[in-house]
């Protein structure tokens, strides 16, 4: 595909007041990213030339989006002076011939779903859908296969808003046609705003022909408000599941697991019901049983779960954990930690067995420290290891031991108990029976 072909123009400036929230609306989240960036990376499919417009908190847009994107145009709106999707495209200076206008509150789209606009030489190509409550749309009336005007529903008479083909909001024009009629908008409207949508109003009175392109709602599906975004959420995440059970994953009662946009598996993979996979983590050849949580972390030929969680910056190969784990920006190599355990900021090597009830205690109150335990260590049940600490190979720990900072070394026994005690009668007198 000729990216050279297509510039692409992504208007994200709108407060989004429907949404009811203090965050931009084009960065709320579906699948773990903002709502703009899979409308970017789809962009990105295509074109070699993306605007995004800004106004409403620009300068948290522009951040989180930089964080994912080093080649994007952004292009600041006079919101206040020139409001509207038209004020919107004032400053826009495209480099190629054919301009795709996208709205910054459609995560569903794909790049396959904008080809209906890339394979066809007119001058504007808007989109259409046809809904049974089209309520909240602009109204399109097509008159012989062509668009004959569009409608803001705010504008609209009574016989109009019985129309039921819609504005979906995305067209395509040549860059001659915005370059002459974006100039000549006006704000003569009950909004007091310059529509973008005038322009086709000015082009059908010059007798230019406005093709419409029928597209699937699923993928040019708008944000306008939270139930919007979770059926959203919804799309997307059969989507995702798909993508990843077409490549051979299995995956048991897929509508109870939760995939975000980056994590990738590969190999022969298993999920159980309930799981969630956050950030960009990465599973290798491994089993995941129900109910497990694991956020930014890679698992490779390893067993986990259930009920338990990979926190941030794990590492797990060949291992195995069991019900209740927490693990945490640590690296567990050829390791059995069964359940009921907290390794965090670790580093196990192969052949050692953690006991249930050992956690690692990694914090002082002040600042985090590291344990490193070598190979094939044997930790009895409810030992808790005090960071900074050192077991070297071959060492076994007592259950019930307490190690404080330093190093066990080599082939040694580690235990630390009080002689037991037995008081006689001691229970009598306590509750005086």
């Amino acid at each position: 595909m000729n990216k050279n072909n297509i510039s692409i123009v992504i208007l994200a400036a709108g407060k989004g007041s429907r949404m009811k929230s203090s965050k931009a609306k084009v960065l709320h989240s579906i699948s773990g990213k903002p709502m703009l960036y899979h409308i970017i990376k789809a962009s990105k499919e295509i074109s070699n030339d993306i605007s995004i417009v800004v106004a409403h908190q620009q300068e948290a847009v522009i951040e989180q989006i930089n964080a994912f994107f080093d080649d994007i145009h952004f292009v600041v709106q006079d919101a206040e002076n020139f409001p509207g999707t038209g004020g919107a495209m004032m400053n826009i200076k495209p480099k190629n011939e054919k301009v795709l206008v996208l709205n910054g509150d459609m995560p569903l789209i794909t790049a396959q779903a904008l080809q209906g606009f890339l394979t066809t030489q007119d001058d504007i190509i808007m989109s259409i859908f046809d809904l049974e409550n089209p309520d909240g749309y602009g109204r399109v009336i097509i008159e012989n296969s062509h668009v004959q005007k569009i409608v803001e529903q705010k504008d609209a008479t009574a016989n109009e808003l019985k129309v039921t083909t819609v504005n979906a909001g995305i067209y395509a024009f040549s860059k001659n046609i915005l370059n002459k009629y974006i100039p000549l908008l006006n704000n003569d409207n009950a909004q007091a705003e310059y529509y973008l949508t005038d322009v086709i109003a000015m082009a059908k009175a010059d007798g230019l022909s406005i093709s419409p392109l029928l597209v699937d709602e699923e993928n040019f599906k708008g944000i306008n408000s939270k139930l919007d975004l979770a059926h959203a959420e919804e799309i997307m995440q059969n989507k995702i599941k798909a993508k990843w059970m077409n490549a051979g994953v299995i995956m048991q009662l897929p509508s109870t697991i939760y995939i975000e946009e980056g994590v990738v598996f590969e190999g022969e993979c298993r999920v159980e019901n309930g799981c969630r996979f956050t950030g960009n983590t990465l599973i290798i050849d491994s089993d995941i049983k129900a109910h497990t949580i694991i956020e930014d972390s890679v698992v490779k030929n390893s067993h986990v779960g259930p009920l338990a969680h990979l926190r941030p910056l794990s590492y797990l190969e060949n291992t195995h954990i069991g019900n209740f784990v927490e693990v945490k920006e640590s690296t567990l190599k050829g390791v059995k930690a069964g359940h009921l355990s907290y390794l965090g900021n670790a580093q196990i090597d192969e052949g050692t067995n953690i006991g249930a009830g050992t956690i690692t205690c990694n914090y002082d109150g002040i600042k985090k420290h590291k344990t490193i335990i070598g190979k094939n260590v044997f930790i009895g049940s409810d030992s808790q290891l005090i960071a900074p600490l050192i077991i070297e190979d071959d060492v076994m720990i007592a259950a019930g031991t307490t190690l404080t900072s330093g190093k066990i070394e080599k082939g040694s026994l580690a235990i630390s108990r009080e002689k037991l005690r037995t008081i006689k009668d001691f229970y009598y007198k306590f509750f005086g029976k």
